[in-house]
């Protein structure tokens, strides 16, 4: 069983459909997969703030046991430990939304599994999950690459939290998602939940950077994260393009790897969006 974890509300549709059928277009296997979701309601913060529909979730599960039947999805609402947890923090602002912090909660849920592979919504498989998940975390509380540009301005093993494969269950025996609560509720970080992260590991495996690529894709990448990026033409900017924003992925990039899995995505997403108009 491969056991992912991806955090979000409504929004991060989009990127768990695209990521998932990257992973399962990309790999071999027919190891069954279970994608649990993170999800919350603090829409009193911001009102887009709300848990994943019940519908998506229904609609996810369908399409990733279209490829394996025994695939699963597991939502689990953490809106009460985030109020016990976090409201109000010094963190609830940061620059990234709140659910980006609802990760270090993976310790404190029932039934979640030692070996677990977190991943940003704006993450694609260039190749098999297999190459990252069967990577040997045994005595390490994750693994994890460095940030493409972290590791220039800040560290040279500064690492990139997007892709992270938790030990949890080495990480319950250091306390270290312990340790990043309480950084989280008592200090204000300039990257929030990542640094929290970093500051409280005891032990990581560090891992090559086509693990996490967030700037190229070669052939021997692994993950592509599109994450933010500078570009220097035609002058000096940074952009966020998402891999669901195909025409720009095609435009800017250039890339046409992924093809099969976006026009996949917008037949899929455009699918359950008559499904719900017709409802």
């Amino acid at each position: 069983m491969v056991n992912i974890l991806f955090c979000g509300n409504g929004y991060v549709f989009d990127g768990m459909l695209t990521c998932a059928l990257s992973i399962m277009k990309r790999s071999e296997s027919k190891e069954p997969y279970t994608f649990y979701v993170y999800t919350m309601d603090v829409s009193h913060i911001k009102p887009a703030y709300t848990p994943i529909d019940d519908g998506i979730i229904e609609y996810f599960d369908g399409i990733i046991k279209s490829y394996n039947k025994e695939n699963r999805v597991i939502k689990i609402d953490v809106t009460d430990i985030y109020k016990k947890e976090f409201a109000g923090c010094p963190n609830e602002g940061a620059y990234c939304s709140p659910y980006t912090l609802i990760r270090l909660f993976a310790d404190m849920i029932d039934g979640m599994p030692d070996k677990l592979l977190y991943l940003d919504a704006d993450i694609m498989f260039n190749r098999d999950v297999h190459l990252l998940y069967d990577t040997d975390v045994s005595e390490y509380e994750y693994a994890a690459a460095r940030d493409h540009y972290g590791k220039y301005m800040i560290s040279p093993n500064y690492v990139n939290a997007g892709v992270l494969l938790f030990n949890l269950k080495k990480m319950k025996e250091t306390g270290l998602l312990q340790k990043a609560r309480e950084l989280i509720k008592t200090k204000k970080l300039v990257f929030a939940d990542q640094s929290a992260i970093i500051r409280s590991t005891t032990k990581k495996k560090m891992l090559p950077q086509r693990y996490n690529d967030q700037k190229f894709l070669h052939k021997h990448t692994v993950v592509r994260h599109f994450s933010k990026r500078l570009f220097w033409l035609p002058y000096p900017h940074t952009d966020n393009i998402k891999q669901w924003d195909v025409s720009r992925v095609h435009r800017i990039f250039r890339y046409y790897a992924f093809d099969d899995v976006l026009y996949e995505y917008i037949y899929l997403k455009k699918k359950y969006e008559n499904e719900v108009n017709v409802k």
